[in-house]
């Protein structure tokens, strides 16, 4: 039997579980939030922060010995951080988070300068946005020039913690998932794209080599094998054991449906982002700006919260009565409406009760998660069960509507620590092939986690015409919006 730890960095907080190597089993467990800058209230997620406090809230969630007989680690980090550094690897400015937004105006610019949406997609998968790191270089050249001037280095949250736990060597690595969310490596040739840097930054920069999904990246003085490590939504997809046929419907303030499959794939207009996963397969990815904010919108407007509005909605009846809610409040990104605003249709004097406008809400919210699946269908992406993820997840209203609107068995898993558990099968895998008693293509095999399943039921036929109805509208609203 061997030990194996996942660390998980998050944008707040270091998780950690330490398993059995054979079993997945979580022996122990630490947690620490990371420190707050001066100034910022608690919970405040700001645009940049000093990669030291990853390190501080990492020291305090190994304490009291937690890592004592661990062989090796698994890092797993938040995703679409930029940490620009110089020759000697010392940072040039603090650290450029995902949750960055001003370089909207850069990413729009850079999308541009290549020609257009379809260039993107075609070289690296994707189209610039705001949270990437290429938008953030492109940012950093123009409002802050000398800083930009000094950059030689680019690496990732896991990457450069990977680095600290090695004791920062000359080589610096990183992995598939992770370079695939930089906007500047392409998942289709598995290569960097220097010129991009480039295009964004003004001058070229040194970039991690990309490891495999079973290599190590080194071994820390004190023995410990660090396996590559990857980003939060890979190792997720590791710790939920996802494989073909699986798609995981995350449900936040705003959506993404994401699919295991064995090609990359990109789309003209740049609706699908083209990641790779921590297994060496590949994690097509689309978005939509809304999910449950429009179930809070709704239960705003209702005077109630999400667990009433849940209520409300099984006492209606499919289709809601005729009414549809076409969600985008915020705009939308799938489709690509960014200047559209919501709309309720088919208002009548008998549909307009509370609990039809709650059914809306969530029959709206699922058909917008579905377009985006279709988008991952219509490229031939079979998808055989659909993992809910999120709070949302357990409300019965969506647990209701769910299997019937995608069409296929739901799987609602049990809360757990899925990055920090992903980071650690990549550990034990490593561990498991430097050692000898694993393959280097095939993680090793833990058990499923826990979770509730929904099948498609006698009202399949019903639901899907809820889902017609919902097309319906769109196409009479936003015509040609696919």
């Amino acid at each position: 039997m061997g030990i194996v730890a996942g660390l998980d960095s998050s944008s707040a907080f270091t998780r950690i579980v330490v398993c059995d190597t054979e079993t997945g089993a979580v022996l122990r467990q630490g947690y620490a939030p990371h420190p707050q800058p001066v100034g910022e209230p608690d919970g405040a997620s700001p645009h940049e922060t000093d990669p030291q406090a990853w390190l501080l809230s990492l020291g305090e969630a190994a304490g009291g010995g937690i890592l004592e007989g661990v062989q090796a680690i698994g890092v797993s980090a938040q995703q679409h951080g930029l940490l620009p550094l110089d020759p000697q690897g010392a940072l040039v400015r603090p650290a450029l988070v995902g949750n960055d937004k001003r370089g909207q105006v850069a990413a729009a610019d850079l999308t541009e300068a290549l020609g257009g949406r379809h260039a993107w997609a075609e070289a690296v998968g994707s189209v610039p946005h705001s949270a990437q790191p290429v938008a953030k270089l492109a940012w950093l050249a123009r409002t802050e020039p000398e800083a930009a001037r000094r950059v030689a280095v680019l690496m990732s949250p896991h990457d450069w913690l990977v680095w600290q736990l090695l004791g920062r060597p000359a080589r610096r690595t990183t992995d598939r998932g992770g370079a695939s969310g930089t906007g500047y490596w392409s998942a289709a040739s598995g290569a960097w794209r220097p010129d991009l840097v480039e295009l964004a930054l003004g001058h070229r920069a040194l970039l991690p080599e990309v490891l495999g999904p079973a290599d190590a990246a080194g071994t820390t003085p004190e023995g410990l094998l660090i396996s590559a490590g990857t980003g939060e939504t890979m190792a997720a997809a590791l710790g939920l054991g996802l494989g073909p046929g699986d798609a995981v419907v995350s449900l936040g303030a705003s959506g993404s449906v994401m699919a295991v499959h064995h090609e990359a794939l990109s789309e003209p207009g740049g609706l699908i982002t083209s990641l790779a996963d921590a297994t060496g397969m590949h994690l097509p990815v689309v978005n939509t700006s809304n999910a449950v904010r429009a179930l809070r919108g709704t239960a705003e407007l209702l005077g109630t919260d999400l667990e009433g509005l849940s209520e409300l909605a099984l006492k209606s009846t499919p289709g809601a009565h005729g009414l549809v809610l076409l969600p985008y409040l915020e705009g939308e990104r799938t489709p690509n409406l960014p200047h559209s605003a919501g709309t309720l249709s088919g208002l009548r004097r008998d549909s307009m009760k509370p609990e039809h406008l709650a059914r809306a809400a969530f029959e709206g919210m699922l058909c917008g998660l579905v377009d985006a699946l279709d988008v991952l269908r219509s490229r031939g992406v079979e998808i055989r069960r659909v993992f809910l993820l999120g709070a949302a997840a357990e409300l019965p209203a969506v647990q209701a509507a769910a299997p019937g609107l995608f069409g296929t068995q739901i799987v609602v898993p049990a809360p757990a620590d899925y990055a920090a558990l992903g980071a650690a099968r990549q550990a034990a895998w490593a561990l498991g092939v430097a050692q000898g008693t694993l393959a280097p293509h095939t993680p090793p095999v833990w058990p499923a986690p826990a979770a509730q399943v929904f099948e498609p039921g006698e009202e399949f036929a019903a639901w899907q015409g809820v889902r017609q109805q919902y097309v319906a509208t769109r196409e009479q609203i936003h015509p040609g919006a696919f």
